[in-house]
């Protein structure tokens, strides 16, 4: 049953499987013990996710990706600044691409109150010291530099932010938001619903992808910061869809951006 639904699926929580089953979750992670053991499944930080899944459905390390598509992310960073106006709450995923926006917040912003879960953006934040950054804690995940599980859902479930701003490892404009790892699935489905604006940050390499679990449907996303080099066709769709769309390098304006007296 539990192989069944990781076909199904791609992932699965403990918590998840044991409400399924009518089980407890030790035994649950009892059985994922012995299907790891196996090969038949790959355990992940809090749950289970499918073997032998194509290359792209796994995440690739922190490290990794930082060499990884930079000019684009710091693009998409500028871009996205202009949505943050002093003032205001916001919430920062533990993406390398916001990792960028962090750091030209820390340095040409003020008096912003930041809310992440990402030790990395801590850091870069308050290295300017204008700005107020609220740390979201939990069991540490060395692969993405932050902070996981139930009781970093839970903390960041008492804030309300005026807007949310992730990234992912795969999207399609007609479906949502995918994720290679089941730990960073909750916390943006938290911040989906704790925001009245969801920002997507994503360079033209991240659409048409389908990575193991779905974290977001198109319908929770506002607003879609991107790269010039993203098929037009994809634009498209998203502006029949009512996105929003800031697009780097474009001098059209397809979004008429906050100001800083907003």
């Amino acid at each position: 049953m539990i192989l069944d639904r990781l076909e199904r699926q791609g992932a699965c929580s403990y918590q998840e499987l044991a409400e399924a089953l009518g089980v407890s979750t030790m035994t649950v992670r009892r059985e994922v013990d012995r299907l790891a053991s196996k090969g038949a499944a790959i355990k992940t930080l809090g749950g289970v996710q499918k073997a032998m899944a194509p290359p792209g459905y796994y995440e690739t390390p922190l490290s990794d990706r930082f060499a990884v598509n930079v000019a684009e992310k710091r693009a998409i960073a500028e871009r996205a600044l202009g949505l943050i106006a002093p003032g205001q709450t916001i919430f920062l995923d533990p993406s390398t691409t916001c990792l960028e926006l962090a750091r030209r917040i820390g340095r040409e912003r003020e008096s912003v109150t930041v809310v992440t879960n990402s030790a990395l953006a801590c850091l870069e934040l308050g290295r300017g010291g204008r700005n107020t950054t609220i740390g979201i804690g939990g069991q540490f995940d060395p692969a993405s530099g932050s902070f996981v599980g139930s009781a970093s859902e839970e903390w960041l479930d008492r804030f309300f932010v005026d807007r949310a701003f992730v990234s992912t490892k795969g999207f399609l404009p007609a479906e949502g938001t995918f994720e290679a790892a089941i730990e960073s699935i909750r916390i943006k489905q938290v911040a989906a619903r704790r925001c009245s604006e969801l920002v997507l940050l994503a360079d033209h390499t991240k659409f048409g992808i389908r990575a193991l679990c779905k974290a977001l449907d198109s319908g929770q996303i506002h607003t879609v910061v991107t790269d010039a080099a993203t098929p037009e066709t994809e634009l498209r769709r998203l502006e029949r869809a009512g996105k929003r769309l800031l697009v780097t390098g474009d001098g059209s304006a397809r979004l008429e951006e906050v100001t800083h007296a907003s």
